[in-house]
């Protein structure tokens, strides 16, 4: 008969087999997502950093073979591009901030239980969020409020977001109503108590939802095609980049084509910018203002997400 003793070191080594093994596999695992999701991303900036006439006959794995700026320079050559970038600076932060700022205020507005009317307005909001009219009416739309071709066309319409409104509105009922009772008591008004109480209380809510609205805004060109495409003055960098990427593929068959094609409207030279270089350039150059924001709002990500969808 084994002793309790030796049983018990038997159930503690299979058991750390067990833990052993598990955590192998759950490493591995993970070091196979990082790979997968990386791996793509450090390819392009390879690709885009590659004399364009080389990148053709492909073999670049996670190093330039040829270094060469000449893909960027074909971006940057002109002052469209810089133009593009700063309307897509602009209307980002603009954006961003009036959108969370509004909808934080609707939020608190139809989160008080003394406003009787706040399940018919939410009722309407999270309506619209899934009945949507479609593309032409809401161009009918933009057109008679007169913002076609207007700068304001890429900030009026996303003001309020509902489903930014949910997520926030939800962080606030989590919220005890003591500090609205007692800021009450001492006499301070709605406004007051918004910006001074609740506002700092949804800090972590408020910054994941920036990093959303922020990367949409962003990303965004399909309402530059549909409203501004007329105007070159209010292109977005999306806009101008996917115009690029499409001139690239569409101009002719061959590679020599499609480079003479891109460096006949960018000054570049003609043996060293190609789709693919150029689309490598292109990938990069959208990606990595987010990547710079996001590491400084991500601590917030998981708390905002975790508190603000929840309602118990």
């Amino acid at each position: 008969m084994m002793s309790n003793e030796n049983q018990y070191k038997i159930a503690k080594q299979k058991t750390n087999l067990e833990n052993f093994i598990f955590d192998a596999i759950i490493y591995i695992t993970l070091a196979f997502v990082v790979i997968v999701t990386v791996y793509p991303f450090w390819n392009t900036i390879a690709v885009s950093f590659n004399d364009g006439l080389d990148s053709i006959k492909g073999g670049i794995k996670l190093w330039p073979r040829k270094f060469s700026l000449e893909n960027y320079k074909a971006l940057f050559i002109t002052d469209y591009i810089f133009r593009a970038g700063l309307i897509s600076l602009s209307r980002t932060v603009i954006q961003t901030v009036l959108s969370v700022f509004c909808t934080a205020m609707l939020a608190y507005s139809l989160s008080r239980k003394e406003f009787v009317l706040r399940r018919f307005f939410t009722t309407i909001l999270v309506i619209s969020m899934y009945v949507n009219a479609g593309l032409i009416p809401g161009y009918l739309l933009i057109k008679k409020l007169h913002l076609v071709g207007n700068y304001a066309v890429y900030i009026i319409p996303c003001i309020i977001d509902v489903f930014n409104f949910i997520l926030i509105r939800t962080y606030i009922n989590g919220l005890p109503d003591s500090f609205v009772e007692s800021a009450r008591i001492d006499g301070a008004n709605e406004f007051r108590i918004f910006m001074q109480i609740i506002f700092p209380l949804i800090i972590p809510s408020v910054a994941m939802i920036c990093l959303f609205v922020a990367v949409g805004a962003w990303n965004s060109w399909f309402d530059t095609y549909l409203y501004c495409s007329r105007n070159k003055n209010l292109h977005s960098l999306q806009y101008v980049l996917m115009s690029y990427l499409n001139a690239s593929q569409n101009s002719n068959t061959g590679a020599d084509a499609g480079a003479k094609a891109l460096a006949a409207a960018n000054g570049a030279a003609v043996s060293q910018v190609t789709p693919v270089s150029i689309r490598a350039s292109i990938t990069i150059v959208a990606s990595v203002p987010i990547l710079l924001v996001y590491p400084f709002v991500q601590k917030y990500f998981v708390v905002g997400m975790t508190i603000g969808g929840v309602k118990e």
